[in-house]
């Protein structure tokens, strides 16, 4: 009787789950030795506005050295250097995730459900999103980053799903995702990329000669190139990371800081091959789907697409589920989609 209970409450979930999950197969988690090897680094973090924020997905700072950080209320604030309060500087009505002051000094701003946006100083809001010539809405607008002439470069994370609904995404294993292009003096966007799973941080390279994207649910990196011989063209940047590769910065020095949402989930990797498991797991309550390890992360990727560096908190207890790295200084500023703090972070500890 129990098994035939257990079969109905299957069949029942398969029925009523509205995903079509795909069979995927991910490379073994590379082992967390050598540079991957666990450290406390990020422990000796200065902990900024605790307590008094939530979800600082996205950070950025202007040129006084004052942080900005887009947060789950939907609310961007402003906190002053040497400051540990957040002041309401505006309210987007949606989700905004990537924040980016542009050459005008207008903060740039990516909000999962209103779009793109751009935030004069005062806060008021103008919504720059246009359909894009592919003329698929945009679904979850996600980060971005801006080019010297004004050009924003950004991602639509999942044309399908929105940002309460992403871990859907994840168990679907369908290429959702694009990278876009804002031209600010026609007013026009364009799609670079398509395809992509879970189109989420984004960078642009010292020299502006090629674009890094992050496909979160396939654990690497893409590299769109934008000048030179291969224009136009695509190829892997880094593969198999030990990590979810959330948004990606350019430091000082040309190489790049990449936060990991958490490590790999051996469950979630042993379940993709198998659609029928991910499509029952994905019709029962959240509550009982595989949970994120509370971990702190961040790498440091070359130009050439290699680790340089890690920078952890493996018990999570300080700074956990970073999506943003941004250097400023000789400090990173840290983000996350459900801390409630920012961390900063002195680079030659």
């Amino acid at each position: 009787m129990k098994n035939f209970l257990f079969f109905l409450i299957l069949l029942n979930a398969c029925n009523c789950s509205s995903i079509e999950p795909l069979a995927y197969n991910p490379n073994q988690a590379p082992e967390m030795v050598g540079l991957l090897a666990e450290n406390y680094r990020l422990t000796k973090s200065e902990l900024i506005a605790q307590g008094k924020i939530l979800g600082p997905e996205g950070l950025d700072l202007d040129s006084f050295g004052n942080i900005y950080a887009a947060t789950a209320d939907g609310s961007i604030y402003k906190i002053k250097q040497n400051s540990n309060e957040p002041i309401l500087f505006a309210r987007t009505g949606g989700r905004p995730l990537g924040i980016q002051f542009d050459n005008n000094g207008n903060l740039i701003v990516c909000d999962a459900y209103k779009g793109l946006l751009s935030l004069d100083k005062h806060g008021k809001i103008t919504d720059l999103t246009t359909t894009s010539e592919d003329g698929i809405p945009f679904k979850f607008t996600d980060d971005l980053d801006i080019s010297k002439d004004g050009t924003i470069y950004f991602t639509d994370a999942s044309f399908k799903y929105q940002q309460n609904e992403y871990l859907y995404d994840l168990m679907e294993a369908k290429p959702h995702g694009r990278l876009l292009k804002y031209d600010p003096k026609t007013k026009t966007t364009s799609t670079l990329l398509k395809d992509l799973y879970f189109a989420n941080g984004v960078a642009l390279s010292k020299n502006e000669e090629f674009l890094l994207v992050n496909e979160t649910y396939r654990y690497r990196i893409t590299r769109f190139w934008l000048k030179g011989p291969k224009k136009g063209t695509s190829d892997i940047f880094i593969d198999n990371l030990p990590g979810f590769p959330d948004n990606i910065s350019r430091g000082s020095d040309g190489n790049f800081y990449l936060a990991l949402f958490t490590v790999r989930n051996q469950t979630m990797d042993k379940m993709h091959p198998s659609p029928w498991k991910k499509k029952v797991v994905a019709s029962l309550p959240k509550f009982l789907w595989p949970k994120p390890q509370p971990f702190g992360f961040v790498a440091k990727i070359s130009m050439e697409g290699n680790i340089m560096e890690t920078y952890q908190d493996p018990s999570g207890e300080h700074l956990k589920e970073i999506t943003h790295a941004v250097e400023r200084d000789g400090y990173l500023y840290l983000g996350s989609l459900h801390n409630d703090r920012i961390g900063k972070f002195k680079l030659n500890n």
